[in-house]
C-alpha cells in the first residue's frame, strides 16, 4: 500500500482560486465564487457550478483531503504557478 504525504497548500486563501484554474475575466466569476462561498462557508464538500450544473469541489473539501488529485479542479488549494 501507497502512503501519500499531505502537500503544502498555496499561497492564497481558499476563497480565491488560481487564475488558471477560474479567470479574473471569466463573466460568471462572482456569482461562481459567490456559491463557492457559501458551500466552503457550511462546510460542505461542494457545490453545483451556476453555469454548468456540475458538482464543484470546494477548496476545503480538497486541503482537508491532504493531496492533489492532478485532475485540474477549479478550487485546487496546492496549485500555485
Amino acid at each position: 500500500m501507497s502512503e501519500e504525504r499531505r502537500l503544502p497548500l498555496a499561497d492564497r486563501a481558499l476563497t480565491e482560486p488560481h487564475p488558471s484554474r477560474l479567470s479574473p475575466e471569466h463573466p460568471r466569476r462572482e456569482r461562481i465564487l459567490a456559491a463557492h462561498a457559501v458551500a466552503l462557508a457550511a462546510g460542505e464538500a461542494g457545490y453545483l457550478d451556476p453555469e454548468t450544473g456540475f458538482f464543484v469541489l470546494t477548496a476545503g473539501f480538497l486541503a482537508r483531503r491532504g493531496t492533489c488529485c492532478g485532475r485540474g479542479c477549479r478550487h485546487c488549494p496546492y496549485v500555485d504557478d
